[in-house]
């Protein structure tokens, strides 16, 4: 069946922004975690500097400042007083420094970051947790998207919108402001940092941006993958996995929210968390949580684990069959759950590292048998989607049912998303 006759690329698109930027500290490349006692940096330096102004010239500084940035950021004075707080050592040889120095020494340790400038990609879908006013037949969505700014660092970012009952995609107006959230907790463990942040709630969700904080995350909380999880009686928990990059190294860590405001960060620990690509079921099996992994950088293994935060072993239950995957394949987020079986998106890499993606129908009572998978690919970079700064790349993190469809967003060659939908009955009569 020809790809045309059951996949239907939709209208939105979700290109990269540089005018959306957040303000967020600095360190000075010469100034060190810790200062000696009666030792002097170039940080030590700046505030001598800013607390030599006479009061008049500091508040026309702080002005300038305010007049410059304070309509491009929320509670910007407040963000300056916090950045201060962690300047604590470089206020240690000054006896004594106004509210007004403290502002203006915050301003001068903060820049902005331009956190989607280069790339706004790889996304997953969830049902929002807020359906009220919904139309019937409709469904309010979050889709989470992988940012890239200066530095290729990677940051999480969000978007919200409606699928239609008749599959019609409608992506919410982007708000122009972007925050970072405020650090709830930090607790050091022998697996790394647990976190857990904030944002305020009166921001529009598509401003919260979710920034590396542990330095296992330093360059990148990369590719989300966001799932609906019943925990039965009627409660759900959106979790995520994803890949920390501290520039050198990478691991998985897991994301947990119940509202999308409150978010708490851990590391995950075990042999088979050691690679990219996690994908955790939306609900246990018999009575275990279990996951999708590619612990070997080739093939896709079936996990089950009696804790959410430790994964061991596995059982490789699908391997690079088919031309178009012969590199490598890897899993496209959560497991649907369809009456069929449980439906696995899943990526190949074929000739010349383009990606495509394709699908296979997995048991719903035992994962571990195959019931089908593509055999051609379902989605692959058209002519007019080969460009960008990974060029012949599709790719998505995560889909979701909606009636009779899958409701599929993809990131075209690592820059910018698309979305498409696929008719379920006739995506799994080309399963084989």
């Amino acid at each position: 069946m020809p790809q045309s006759a059951f996949l239907t690329r939709q209208a939105p698109l979700l290109r990269p922004d540089p005018g959306r930027v957040i303000v967020r500290s600095f360190r000075l490349t010469a100034e060190p975690l810790a200062l000696k006692p009666g030792e002097k940096t170039r940080a030590n330096h700046i505030v001598d500097r800013v607390m030599a102004l006479d009061p008049e010239a500091a508040a026309a500084q702080l002005a300038e400042v305010l007049e410059n940035f304070d309509g491009r950021h929320r509670n910007l004075l407040a963000r300056f007083e916090a950045r201060a707080d962690e300047m604590e050592p470089a206020f240690a040889a000054h006896p004594s420094f106004t509210l007004l120095q403290r502002r203006l020494v915050g301003a001068y340790f903060m820049h902005e970051y331009s956190f989607e400038a280069a790339a706004l990609f790889n996304p997953s879908i969830v049902p929002h947790p807020d359906q009220s006013g919904v139309a019937a037949g409709s469904c309010r969505f979050i889709v989470s998207l992988r940012a890239v700014g200066e530095g290729h660092v990677s940051s999480l970012t969000f978007r919200s919108g409606i699928v239609s009952a008749d599959g019609t995609i409608t992506v919410d107006r982007t708000e122009r402001l972007a925050t970072l959230p405020r650090l709830v907790r930090l607790v050091g463990g022998m697996d790394g940092d647990e976190v857990e942040i904030a944002f305020s709630g009166d921001e529009d969700l598509s401003e919260r941006v979710i920034f590396p904080v542990t330095p296992a995350q330093a360059n990148g909380i990369e590719d989300a993958r966001f799932v609906a999880f019943d925990e039965g009686g009627g409660s759900t928990i959106y979790y995520a996995t994803y890949t920390a990059y501290s520039g050198s190294t990478i691991r998985s860590e897991l994301i947990e929210t119940r509202d999308f405001r409150v978010f708490n960060l851990s590391p995950l620990a075990g042999t088979a968390a050691r690679n990219k690509g996690m994908g955790l079921f939306p609900r246990k099996i018999d009575g275990r949580y279990a996951m999708i992994a590619r612990q070997d950088n080739e093939n896709l293994y079936l996990i089950y684990s009696d804790d959410l935060r430790i994964w061991n072993g596995g059982e490789a239950i699908l391997r690079p069959v088919f031309p178009w995957e012969f590199v490598q394949i890897g899993n496209c987020g959560a497991p649907i759950e369809l009456d069929e079986g449980w439906l696995l998106l899943m990526h190949g890499v074929g000739p010349v590292r383009r990606y495509s993606i394709g699908a296979a129908l997995l048991d719903k009572n035992d994962p571990s048998k195959v019931l089908g998978r593509s055999h051609r690919p379902l989605l692959r970079p058209e002519p007019a989607e080969r460009e960008g700064y990974v060029p012949n790349v599709v790719y998505t993190c995560g889909a979701m049912r909606h009636g009779d469809q899958i409701i599929l967003p993809y990131a075209v060659s690592d820059t910018f998303t698309n979305f498409a939908t696929i008719r379920i009955d006739d995506l799994l009569k080309s399963l084989d």
